[in-house]
Order: C-alpha cells, then sequence, then structure tokens
C-alpha cells in the first residue's frame, strides 16, 4: 500500500519510524531516504543503526531551506534523493520504503508532482511505500490508500520552547 502522514502536527516522522520499528520487529527490510534533512544530529540516525534490516540516507544539506529562493543545492539534492528513491523502490529489495519529508520537498519545488507520481506508478506491489510530510498534494492523497493528518492543537513552540533533544530532534 501506499501511506501519508501529513499535516502541521508534530509526529509525521515519528509514525513512520515507528512502522520502520515495527517492520524492523517481524523480520522486514526497510530503507529509509531523508528529503531535506543534512543535519548529522537528529537522534533517529543513532538509533536506526540498532535496529536489524533498517537503512537510513539523508540528502540535503544541514542549513533551512529558503521556499522562496531555494539554493540551487538543494534542488540538486532533492533530484538525487528522489532519483536515490526510485532505484531502491523499484529494486523491490525492501519491504517498506519510507519517503520522509517528500512532501515537503514537493511543495518547495525541488522535485515535481509528474515524478513523484511516476514513482508511484513504478513502485512494486508487494513494496509498502510511506510518504511523509507537511503540504501532501491532492493527487498524492487521491493516489494513497492510507492517509493520516497531524493536527496541531497546541506546541510549546508557539509559547517560545525550543526544540529538545531527543523530543523534537
Amino acid at each position: 500500500m501506499v501511506q501519508i502522514y501529513t499535516g502541521d502536527g508534530k509526529g509525521k516522522t515519528t509514525a513512520a519510524l515507528g512502522l520502520a520499528l515495527r517492520a524492523s520487529g517481524q523480520g522486514l527490510k526497510v530503507y529509509i531516504v531523508q528529503f531535506m534533512k543534512g543535519w548529522p544530529f537528529y537522534g533517529e540516525l543513532e538509533s536506526v543503526k540498532h535496529l536489524p534490516g533498517v537503512t537510513l540516507r539523508q540528502f540535503g544539506r544541514p542549513d533551512f531551506v529558503s521556499k522562496e529562493n531555494p539554493d540551487p543545492e538543494d534542488v540538486c539534492q532533492g533530484q538525487e534523493a528522489l532519483e536515490h528513491a526510485r532505484d531502491v523502490v523499484v529494486s523491490a529489495e525492501y519491504d517498506l520504503v519510507i519517503l520522509d519529508e517528500i512532501n515537503v520537498a514537493l511543495d518547495f519545488g525541488l522535485i515535481t508532482l509528474a515524478d513523484v507520481l511516476s514513482l508511484l506508478d513504478q513502485r512494486p506491489p508487494r513494496v509498502e511505500l510511506v510518504l511523509t510530510g507537511r503540504w501532501a498534494p491532492r493527487e498524492l492523497i487521491a493516489r494513497a490508500d492510507l492517509v493520516t493528518e497531524m493536527l496541531a492543537i497546541k506546541h510549546p513552540y508557539n509559547d517560545g520552547v525550543q526544540a529538545r533533544k531527543g523530543i523534537e530532534f
């Protein structure tokens, strides 16, 4: 199936990582491609090293990406991530493939909707595919089998609380 975790609330990547944890526990092979996440201090980077059958690869610079004027390197990294994701999905070597923050990469114009839809068309039926990130386009939502929207109701960040190590990153 194709799953999407989207919305403005916290927990999209965390939900996908929880699914990776579950899949690993059942002996499935998992591949995680992170779009726009070149920062080397995310907690999941260390954790997945201890999960059998789970591979994670980051693409992107460790800096914030400008939606209005993305750096050419951000576009290049987005394209490279998408091509790598396509290779992983089409290979059918993995039971679960997570494309973390791909919806944001789409919204920022780093990759095209046509290319992502093409990837969905090429997905072997046995490969479970998860797409995360805010602003999932309606065309992807229409193609997905499962869509979960995380809704922000209250978040301490709105009161000035900074991201906490081990909780938000």
